[in-house]
């Protein structure tokens, strides 16, 4: 691929990751220090968490579509994983935030390892990857630090 094609790109992916990230980072310290509305921070916490695992998904669905070079068992693999995450999500909404916070964890954790193995069988933008790892630390230590919001008594 072009270099020059993919800076746009890239670039574009960069800022539209990190602002994703802006939610995150907001919403997980005022679940911790506002104690009043604590509860209230944290549920939306975890449904942007939600939101946003249920949106990657999405990007293994159009791996599968359109990436060249996959078998079509991958291409399967690949687009049967794709609704994963999605049925992870889901029930967090339903979950305390300690518990929602390990289910959507892990499932981030699983997409990205997903994301890897892909990588393994296809090619993808040299940036994916390492935006990927940042992308999904952030939400993951958010999502770790949301889970300790304080209960009222």
């Amino acid at each position: 691929m072009n270099p020059s094609h993919l800076d746009p790109l890239r670039n574009t992916a960069r800022w539209l990751g990190y602002g994703g990230l802006i939610p995150f980072v907001v919403l997980a310290p005022a679940s911790l220090l506002d104690a009043h509305h604590g509860l209230t921070w944290s549920d939306a916490l975890f449904a942007y968490g939600a939101v946003i695992l249920s949106f990657v998904c999405a990007l293994h669905w159009g791996f599968a579509m359109a990436l060249p070079g996959l078998d079509d068992a991958r291409r399967r693999r690949t687009m049967l994983w794709s609704v994963v995450p999605s049925l992870i999500a889901w029930p967090a909404l339903l979950l305390v935030p300690t518990d929602a916070a390990v289910l959507l964890v892990v499932g981030f954790v699983l997409h990205y390892v997903q994301d890897r193995r892909l990588a393994r069988h296809a090619t993808l933008p040299d940036w994916y990857l390492p935006l990927r790892l940042r992308l999904t630390t952030v939400a993951c230590l958010a999502l770790i630090a949301g889970a300790f919001v304080q209960w009222p008594y």
